[in-house]
C-alpha cells in the first residue's frame, strides 16, 4: 500500500474515532433502559394506600405557561392536579414571573435566558430552576393528574423514561439543590447552541435529549444512594388505573421537523447502520477519487496522456491494474537504460578486456581489471 494511501486512511480512522467520541453519550443512550434506577411497581402503593415512606420532595407543583389564560384543552389536567392535591402549594409561572425569577436569583443566566430563539427553550430552562430553588414537582399542563402524587415524594429526585431512550422533561420531582437538577442548570449554557432544524434545537438546548445528555453523564459519576435519580416507568406514567398521568393534547410548539424527527426515533436501529454504511462508502468514494487524481497527476508529469477522472466507477478498477503494470513496465526500462549506459562509460574508460569463459562453460567470470604491479 502507497504511502499516501496509508496516511489518507488513517486520517479517516482519526476523524471516525473523533467523531465516535463526541457523540459517545448520545450512542450510549441508545442501549440505556433505566431499569438500574427505575420506580418498581412493587413500590408504588395502590391509590389510595397509606404511606410508610417518609416525603421528601416539598408538597409544591410548578406549571408554566405564556401568562393566566389556560387553553381550556388544558384546564381539566391543571383542575385535576389541584384538586387531588389540597394540600399542596401550587404555582403557575407565567413569562414575566419566570424572568423575574431569574433576574433576582440567577442573574449570570439572564442573557442566556433572553436570548434564546424559541420561547419554549425559556419555559423548559425556568423548570430546572425552580425545582433546584424550592424543590417539589413539576407537570406540564398537558400531562393531568390521574391520581395523588404522594407515593412519588418519598424519592430525592425522579424523572420519567420515554421512547425510544432517555428520559422527558414534563413530570419531575426534586428536593431543594438536588445535584442532578444543580448539574442540569449549570450545563445549560454549554449546550445554547442552533441546529437548524427548531426541533433539534430545543430538544438538544433544553429539551428532553438534553436532559437526558445531562442524565447519562450525571449517571457516570459516583454517587451515594441518595443522590440517586430514580425514573418512573411508562406503565407507571399513564395508561393503566394505578398510573400518575392523563395526557391531553398539547406539544404546539412542535412544527413539520418533529415529524421527520419522531420518525427517525421509531426506526433509530435502521438509521443508526444505514449511518454507518454511508460513512464507509462516502470514505470509499474519497479514497478512489483521491487515488485517481494522484495516478492522474503522475501519468501528466511523465508527459502522457491524464488518466480520466470521470471515466466511471467501473473503468477505474477495469483498468487499474492495466495501467500500473504500464506505469512500473516504463520505469523499470528507464532504470535498465540507465544502469546499461553507466555500464558502458566504465568500460570504455577502464579499455579492460573480459576474462575467463562464457557462463555456459561454467567457468570463473574473472575481474576485467588489470591487476596492481605488486
Amino acid at each position: 500500500m502507497r504511502r499516501g494511501t496509508t496516511i489518507f486512511f488513517a486520517v479517516n480512522f482519526i476523524v471516525l474515532i473523533y467523531l465516535v467520541y463526541l457523540f459517545s453519550t448520545l450512542i450510549s443512550l441508545l442501549f440505556e433502559n433505566g431499569s438500574a434506577d427505575a420506580i418498581l411497581p412493587a413500590d408504588v402503593p395502590a391509590p389510595g394506600a397509606a404511606l410508610t415512606t417518609p416525603q421528601l420532595i416539598p408538597k409544591i407543583i410548578h406549571q408554566t405557561y405564556i401568562n393566566d389564560s389556560i387553553p381550556i384543552q388544558w384546564k381539566a389536567g391543571q383542575q385535576a392536579c389541584i384538586d387531588l392535591h389540597p394540600d399542596y402549594e401550587y404555582k403557575l409561572w407565567t413569562d414575566a414571573k419566570s424572568r423575574a425569577f431569574i433576574a433576582e436569583n440567577y442573574s449570570w443566566f439572564l442573557k442566556t435566558f433572553d436570548n434564546y430563539q424559541y420561547p419554549i427553550e425559556r419555559a423548559d430552562s425556568i423548570r430546572y430552576f425552580i425545582l433546584s430553588h424550592f424543590g417539589g414537582t413539576y407537570i406540564d399542563l398537558d400531562d393531568g393528574c390521574a391520581r395523588s402524587l404522594d407515593p412519588l415524594l418519598s424519592y430525592p429526585a425522579w424523572v420519567r423514561f420515554t421512547v425510544p431512550t432517555g428520559i422527558s422533561n414534563d413530570a419531575m420531582g426534586s428536593v431543594v439543590g438536588h445535584p442532578f437538577f444543580t448539574k442540569t442548570i449549570k450545563s445549560l449554557q454549554h449546550y445554547d447552541r442552533n441546529w437548524l432544524m427548531p426541533y433539534i434545537t430545543v430538544m438538544y438546548s433544553t429539551g428532553p435529549l438534553f436532559l437526558s445528555v445531562v442524565w447519562k453523564q450525571y449517571m457516570n459519576t459516583e454517587r451515594p444512594p441518595e443522590d440517586h435519580v430514580r425514573i418512573l416507568m411508562p406503565k407507571e406514567y399513564k395508561g393503566h388505573d394505578w398510573s400518575f398521568f392523563e395526557i391531553s393534547k398539547g406539544s404546539s410548539w412542535h412544527g413539520k421537523d418533529a415529524q421527520t424527527i419522531f420518525w427517525m426515533g421509531k426506526h433509530w436501529l435502521l438509521l443508526t447502520v444505514s449511518g454507518f454504511a454511508i460513512v464507509v462508502m462516502v470514505g470509499f468514494i474519497l479514497w478512489w477519487a483521491w487515488s485517481t487524481w494522484v495516478m492522474s497527476a503522475r501519468r501528466t508529469s511523465g508527459g502522457r496522456s491524464k488518466f480520466g477522472f470521470w471515466f466511471g466507477f467501473w473503468r477505474k478498477f477495469s483498468s487499474r491494474n492495466q495501467y500500473e503494470m504500464q506505469y512500473y513496465t516504463e520505469a523499470s526500462q528507464q532504470l535498465k537504460k540507465a544502469i546499461s549506459s553507466k555500464v558502458a562509460v566504465e568500460a570504455a574508460s577502464n579499455s579492460a578486456t573480459l576474462a575467463g569463459a562464457s557462463l555456459n562453460t561454467g567457468l570463473p567470470f574473472l575481474d576485467p581489471r588489470p591487476a596492481l604491479p605488486l
